[in-house]
């Protein structure tokens, strides 16, 4: 079983990639809604809460665990990976790939504040983005206003507008979403910046890097996928419909204290 968690339903974004790639794996899945956002949290805060939620996956049976969650990772993957003997798969802004494939050299990168002002993030630029240039904004308010279902209201394009006209300003040919809730407004994102900037989200490589980890590779006879809130039950389960593409049986959805 690969145990995957996030703050709240961003992570279902890349579930959603790994499931693709892998169809006969089993999965639980953690949302910590109810200390959602990670973004406004101490860092003594989201290290505990990940501490918490990796050694209740590994209960469940979880035999690797991925952190779907750019802040959580910024703050606690490198202390998860000194506890846990689990192999631990995390996320982290697509800078490598964004350099890549710039051709102008102008990348933008929306975020968390939190992961931004990170020392991993900071490793990142100084190991890949030596020669571009590199766009910063925090995105305060997006996470909640997707958390709550509210893609397309008014509300949400004007933070979209707000965060991303400062971007296009700089002339950017690539935007990375540095949050695993981002892809979720990909489509309005590049209405608003245009279809010759390239948008890259994190979800396919922290899948292939999932398969690389995998020790056992087998079909599993009983492939299930157990969804977990820490919590409102009728409002994740409302999530789930809004935002996971195939239909769950009711007895995989759950509230726990966690």
């Amino acid at each position: 079983m690969i145990g995957v968690f996030d703050s709240g339903i961003g992570g279902l974004t890349v579930l959603k990639e790994i499931d693709k790639q892998l169809d006969n794996q089993s999965f639980i899945y953690l949302a910590d809604t109810a200390f959602a956002p990670y973004g406004d949290k101490s860092a003594t805060e989201i290290i505990q809460r990940c501490d918490h939620i990796t050694n209740y996956l590994i209960q469940q049976g979880a035999q690797l665990i991925v952190v779907a969650c750019n802040t959580a990772t910024a703050i606690a993957v490198d202390e998860l990976r000194k506890k846990y003997l689990q192999p631990i798969v995390a996320m982290e802004p697509a800078v490598k790939p964004a350099v890549k494939i710039s051709t102008e050299g102008a990348v933008g990168i929306m975020a968390t504040t939190r992961t931004l002002s990170s020392q991993r993030y900071a490793n990142l630029l100084e190991k890949f983005a030596e020669s571009t240039t590199v766009y910063e904004q925090a995105c305060s308010g997006l996470v909640e206003q997707i958390e709550n279902i509210e893609l397309e209201t008014p509300k949400t394009k004007k933070l979209l507008t707000q965060y991303l006209q400062p971007l296009i300003d700089k002339n950017i040919d690539t935007l990375v979403l540095g949050c695993t809730h981002y892809p979720f407004l990909k489509s309005q994102i590049q209405n608003i910046i245009g279809q010759k900037i390239k948008i890259i989200d994190t979800a396919e490589a922290v899948t292939q890097q999932v398969i690389r980890k995998l020790e056992i590779k087998y079909p599993d006879n009983e492939k299930t996928i157990r969804f977990i809130t820490t919590g409102n039950l009728q409002k994740f389960n409302r999530q789930l419909i809004n935002y996971w593409p195939y239909p769950i049986p009711e007895k995989y959805v759950e509230s726990k204290i966690v």
